[in-house]
């Protein structure tokens, strides 16, 4: 018998797919909606005690969703020759992305763009909190300077060195306890003495006034040596905190509530201030929450050396020491002073993340405002220079050009230097005495190249070698550059978004979302009905999938982006309307349930092919040459396209085949568009 052109597949592979599926629509939920996850994770790892990971791959948020700053900058290229001010602003732009990321914003974006005969650089900032310090860091010229290995780092004093030391903080204790002699006779004013003398600079300026000591936290010894001092008392002798000498007189005392010390387990979020982690807001409240169960006053260190995201919370155990009030943020205040001796409080939500806080223990206390005279002792890096590296007089102002080169022996990746008449004697002079050791490049403090010196080095020509590939030695070569210009560069425009107005857009489009995702699923039900139902669950498998690609790849989501996916949605059911109607009409041809839709999906393919394709040629041409903006619709329409014939051809037609069973079909042929 001649074998039939459309065979239906067999029960048992079917059901093998679709149980493949199904694991991969778990895999993509569990990604897609990590809170769910995260709280079965934690349940798994109480009930069978074992440690599985936490999913922490959270969405990433552009400027108008989580909220924070657009600079925009114009550079003055005016003595640039034109044919290098693209790269030199390459250069700068590079040296910009390294200052934005010191600040520890997420997923920054930093562009030139060449406006008339303006080159501009515009800057994103999701999430930064202050947006003038962000100038600040991004506006200084960048710094290049050469230096040399420090023959003195690591080196103890010798005995004669130690003995000049001692000498010299022999003659400023006694300098001191003259002064404290002098003050306590009249014979001056700690006052004047203050503005004469002291060695701190507040001192100096105010006259010896410190203000209340509590906020400063430097200056805890000298306010544990003056506690039992009454106010307007001269504190009999010199206070000696270890590194500075003071004569001090106690001005005001007043009881600051009590001090406390306790320890706090700190689990942070992306865009929480100061934090380095890419969790989502709700990713980390599941974090604090599984360990707000489990936390006892017992095993709370050993917890918090576990898991607080605190900066030396594994070597400390979220210690604080002593603090008194107002010295931590209001809410975190409140709560630890709220607490009875002992006790760990519940969830404490700070702009630093989320906390608990183990009250260890309290002491009653007093602030006081004092009058100072300050005397600071000498160290021993006051006479020996304790840094790795020292600097030497040659910087990026002696250097003309700094360029990619290959060596024509080899052929590898170099960058070739050209100094000016004063930085190529100094060049000469620094290879001279380091023939054999290395010179540090260090570009904005930062050691961007170490190469070793193998020879004197005349005619103001240098090379630096390495297992460079071409853009690793152009991108040094930009970095030098930049730094040799430098090209100055200012603030034209600013542009703050609240994260309270990103909040709101998130929100929008989340209900926006769900709108598009109910309507088309309305429509598929009633105008198809059981293959409509399946193309909602094919519809709901694309969206799992497609925010997990989001996560995995990552895609920053921006308002535009989100419409992108939005728009997907209805793109996503486009394919199944076409196949259903040439499934009609194979049915009405006389084929059966399998065959038809083994030929409907067959026959539909090209159709959905080549309509995919105009689409995704116009997603590619808009990512390619258009704004950051358009480039976010761009992106997550081209994935929701692509992922969205997947669903269709694959996911629907696996489904259909699953539940289109004969005797079904014949007991309600309406429900499968059939008579």
């Amino acid at each position: 018998m001649k074998k039939m052109a459309h065979a239906p597949s067999s029960r048992h592979a079917v059901i093998r797919r679709a149980s493949l599926l199904f694991i991969a629509f778990v895999l993509a939920l569990g990604i897609a909606w990590p809170d769910g996850t995260n709280t079965a994770i934690y349940g798994l790892n109480r009930l069978l005690r074992t440690n599985i990971p936490y999913v922490q791959l959270p969405l990433v948020l552009g400027l108008d969703l989580q909220g924070g700053a657009r600079l925009e900058y114009v550079a003055d290229l005016s003595n640039i020759p034109e044919s290098e001010k693209a790269s030199a602003m390459e250069g700068v732009r590079d040296v910009i992305e390294r200052r934005v990321n010191s600040l520890g914003v997420s997923e920054p974006l930093v562009q030139s763009v060449k406006a008339g005969n303006e080159w501009r650089m515009a800057v994103e900032l999701a999430g930064i909190r202050d947006i003038n310090e962000a100038i600040r860091v991004i506006g200084e010229t960048p710094t290049l300077d050469f230096r040399e290995e420090n023959k003195e780092a690591g080196r103890s004093l010798t005995d004669d060195e130690q003995k000049k030391l001692d000498e010299q903080n022999t003659e400023i204790k006694k300098k001191a306890e003259d002064a404290f002699q002098r003050v306590k006779k009249g014979e001056v004013t700690l006052e004047a003495l203050a503005r004469a003398e002291s060695d701190i600079t507040v001192s100096r300026e105010n006259g010896g006034d410190l203000g209340w000591l509590s906020a400063e936290p430097i200056y805890r010894g000298l306010a544990d040596r003056l506690r039992n001092t009454e106010a307007g008392k001269l504190y009999e002798g010199v206070v000696d905190d270890g590194g500075t000498l003071y004569v001090a007189q106690v001005l005001e005392q007043k009881d600051n509530g009590g001090e406390v010390r306790a320890s706090h387990i700190l689990i942070q979020w992306a865009g929480a201030a100061s934090s380095p982690s890419t969790s989502t807001k709700e990713e980390a409240r599941v974090r604090i929450e599984a360990l707000k169960k489990q936390i006892t006053p017992q095993n709370f260190d050993a917890l918090a050396r576990q898991y607080s995201e605190e900066s030396g919370a594994a070597q400390g155990g979220g210690d604080l020491d002593w603090f008194g009030r107002d010295a931590m943020v209001q809410p975190f205040d409140e709560a630890v002073f709220a607490l009875a001796k002992g006790a760990i409080s519940d969830i404490v939500e700070t702009e630093f993340g989320f906390h608990l806080i183990h009250k260890t223990d309290e002491r009653p206390s007093t602030d006081m405002r004092v009058r100072v005279v300050a005397y600071a002792k000498k160290q021993p890096s006051d006479i020996i220079n304790t840094e790795p590296w020292q600097r030497t007089t040659l910087t990026g102002k002696q250097l003309k050009r700094a360029q990619l080169d290959f060596d024509q022996r080899t052929g590898q990746s170099q960058v070739s230097l050209q100094f000016d008449d004063e930085g190529t004697k100094l060049f000469a002079e620094l290879t001279k005495k380091n023939i054999g050791k290395a010179i540090g490049i260090f570009l904005d403090d930062q050691p961007i190249s170490v190469p070793v010196v193998n020879q004197e080095i005349v005619g103001g020509q240098a090379v630096i070698t390495g297992s460079f590939s071409i853009a690793e030695a152009k991108l040094l070569a930009q970095r030098l550059q930049a730094g040799a210009l430098p090209v100055p560069i200012s603030i034209i425009a600013q542009q703050s978004v609240g994260p309270t107005l990103g909040s709101e857009s998130v929100a929008a489009s989340v209900r926006a979302g769900l709108f598009g995702f109910l309507f088309v699923a309305l429509f598929m039900l009633a105008l198809y009905r059981i293959p409509g139902l399946m193309s909602v669950m094919a519809l709901g498998f694309y969206a799992a999938v497609v925010i997990a690609l989001f996560k995995i790849i990552p895609v920053t989501l921006t308002l535009s982006g989100i419409a992108g996916f939005i728009l997907s949605l209805g793109i996503a059911v486009d394919a199944n309307v076409l196949i259903f109607e040439r499934l009609k009409e194979e049915l009405r041809a006389g084929k059966s349930m399998s065959a038809a839709l083994d030929e409907a999906f067959r026959r539909a393919w090209l159709s959905i092919r080549d309509g995919n394709a105009t689409t995704l040629i116009s997603c590619a041409v808009l990512y390619w040459f258009s704004s950051s903006i358009i480039k976010g619709f761009a992106l997550t329409l081209a994935l929701g396209v692509l992922t969205s014939m997947f669903s269709a051809i694959v996911v629907t037609r696996l489904l259909l085949h699953l539940v289109a069973r004969p005797r079904i079909v014949a007991k309600v042929p309406w429900l499968f568009l059939s008579k």
